[in-house]
């Protein structure tokens, strides 16, 4: 397999990693309003860490996103730039969206399925480009 393909590969697996945990990121922060309407100070945000810190909705998601961070600057170090950065950043919007929807957020309907194909078509004139 080649360098490039195997770049590719990683890219998608980052953004991937990245879309797919925004949503749930932010349904694991569900509920820190009540800390941050009954503390004040460093005692806020001292709560609030802790309280972050003991939720699995929030960890599980944020350690896979880290995770994707580590990949992503592994293959950084191999890649052509011009690759990395839309493929990672375009299909982290794309995935962010799915995602969202998977888990109840509102969807713009046919403008983002137009959109999402853009971005599609966009990353594949990128990836066409580089083989």
């Amino acid at each position: 397999m080649s360098e490039v393909i195997k770049n590719i590969i990683g890219f998608i697996l980052v953004a991937s990693c990245w879309g797919f945990t925004n949503p749930f990121i932010k349904l694991g922060t569900k509920g820190i309003e009540e800390i941050e309407q009954k503390y004040t100070g460093w005692k806020r945000t001292y709560k609030r860490t802790i309280w972050l810190l003991t939720r699995w909705q929030y960890i599980v998601p944020l350690a896979i996103n880290l995770g994707g961070s580590l990949v992503y600057y592994y293959t950084l170090g191999n890649a052509d730039l011009s690759l990395a950065v839309p493929i990672s950043n375009s299909l982290t919007f794309a995935f962010t969206t799915i995602a969202g929807k998977f888990v109840g957020e509102p969807f713009g309907g046919t403008k983002s399925f137009l959109a999402l194909g853009l971005v599609m078509a966009g990353v594949t004139l990128c990836v066409l480009s580089k083989l």
